[in-house]
């Protein structure tokens, strides 16, 4: 951090004008800026009470007989690192962006990204555990590469590229004189297996890994509370006016309430074995660098198999693991700072899109091959989220948090409500506090000074805070 060419660090007078959001003025009641009591039991039947580096990692006590066998299962394909020999356990590749699903979701969690560990786009890990989205300035996805950059491949095959970051640093100051500091990754990449394509006609937006947790609850969401939430979530002197994002997928037109911009209506899993390791299925039978030139060639031809690399079953035992992961309960819900706290975070509206309570629909979730699991239904649960869309690209250290992608109805400057639930462990589980799509936020205080656009007014009610109060509400946010 103290690299002076890596390092552009200016001290700026960021006294920020407070907004006009006095209970006369923005429409919301007394009541409505009160938060209800407690929520400890944040997913209902699925509530865990663990505060261990497995906290995002342990089924709820709902499974049990023929599907604790099919969690361990799931648990095992999820973690164990795949091979580039064919059968099973094999199939990685001919290139990838992490050689297992728990390679960038350790422990069900955030892999700590390379965006902290070097400017080569490697980390402690050996690989990135980020995932690049490209895309052509007109919005045209690159023919010789899709929609992902696979920055790994197996022997005799060449990377499709490789992803470096310049971390630019600006200090800012509260207006009681506090400082704080804002960190701009800047991503670029080199060494393209094809020709190379020109910064000035690339869009990338970096990625890393989103907590599996409470992904059940999510895919069981009841969708008429949803979007309803979308026709009542107009607070205009906030400036807040969350949508949804509908997604095709399988000849449907459905709810997006998955990934950063909600563009998954399910949780993904035969997308994840193909895109992210390479790993062929039934839904994605193709290998992901099909039609590149390097397939041709005769370093490639024994690498070709007719079989698919995972079955319907395994991948059905994963998607199960996800759904059935519990939620950890809320922590120190009575102590008095973190009341304070929690008071603080209504005051300043935070939970107009973080909103504290939805519910599931009566039938529970189904799985990919029609496995139904009936106990994730009929559960009020406190996932501190709307899953709509915000804007939030408001220009913060001269860019703010477009990121020019569009994902099904979601522009590059909007994104999806990340739910709070499980936020506090991060660091116990996973060994760091990264927060925002791509980890630029290094704690909790650097995530709230990035929300700009419909989160500006929050971001003022908490710059506006005495020092005491903002160390509130962040404990607060650790409590979930």
């Amino acid at each position: 951090m103290n690299n002076p060419i890596q390092k552009l660090v200016w001290m700026a007078a960021f006294v920020l004008p407070l907004a006009a959001c006095s209970d006369d003025e923005n429409g919301l009641s007394e009541a409505d800026l009160t938060p209800p009591k407690g929520y400890a039991l944040s997913a209902g039947t699925s509530t865990i009470f663990s505060t261990s580096s497995f906290a995002y990692d342990s089924e709820a006590e709902w499974v049990t007989g023929a599907l604790k066998k099919r969690f361990t299962r799931g648990d095992k394909l999820y973690d164990d690192a795949r091979t580039s020999s064919n059968g099973y356990g094999g199939g990685l590749g001919p290139v990838y962006a992490g050689y297992s699903c728990g390679s960038c979701h350790r422990n069900a969690g955030r892999t700590k990204p390379a965006l902290w560990e070097d400017a080569e786009g490697s980390g402690a890990y050996g690989f990135s555990a980020m995932l690049c989205y490209v895309t052509r300035k007109n919005g045209v996805f690159f023919q010789d590469y899709g929609r992902v950059i696979h920055d790994q491949a197996i022997y005799g095959v060449q990377p499709e590229g490789k992803i470096h970051v310049q971390k630019h640093f600006q200090t800012f100051q509260f207006p009681d004189g506090e400082t704080y500091e804002l960190c701009y990754p800047e991503y670029s990449i080199t060494d393209w297996y094809a020709d190379s394509i020109r910064p000035e006609d690339l869009f990338c937006s970096v990625r890393v890994p989103l907590r599996h947790v409470g992904m059940g609850q999510i895919m069981s969401l009841d969708p008429n509370e949803i979007e309803a939430l979308a026709r009542r979530s107009n607070y205009p002197e906030w400036g807040i006016s969350g949508r949804c994002n509908y997604i095709n997928e399988r000849g449907q037109r459905r709810l997006g309430l998955g990934g950063n911009k909600a563009q998954h209506a399910d949780l993904t899993i035969e997308l994840g074995f193909s895109s992210d390791m390479g790993v062929t299925n039934s839904r994605y039978p193709e290998e992901i660098c099909e039609g590149q030139l390097q397939m041709q060639e005769g370093s490639m031809m024994g690498l070709l198999y007719d079989q698919l690399d995972i079955s319907t079953e395994d991948m059905e035992d994963v998607d199960l693991y996800l759904h059935a992961l519990g939620v950890p309960a809320r922590r120190n819900v009575n102590n008095s700072t973190v009341k304070r706290g929690e008071q603080l975070f209504y005051e300043a509206g935070c939970h107009l899109c973080h909103v504290t309570t939805l519910h599931t629909r009566t039938r529970g979730a189904t799985l990919l091959s029609g496995t139904q699991l009936p106990w994730l239904g009929g559960q009020t649960v406190h996932p501190y989220s709307d899953f709509l869309l915000h804007d939030m690209g408001s220009e913060i250290m001269g860019v703010g948090l477009n990121d020019n992608y569009v994902s099904g109805l979601a522009r590059g400057n909007e994104w999806r409500t990340t739910p709070l639930w499980g936020v506090g462990l991060q660091e116990k589980v996973n060994g760091h506090t990264y927060f925002l799509h791509d980890g630029r936020a290094r704690n909790f205080t650097e995530a709230i000074m990035w929300h700009g656009g419909e989160g500006e007014a929050s971001r003022q009610k908490f710059a506006h805070m005495n020092s005491d109060d903002r160390k509130a509400l962040l404990r607060f946010l650790q409590s979930l």
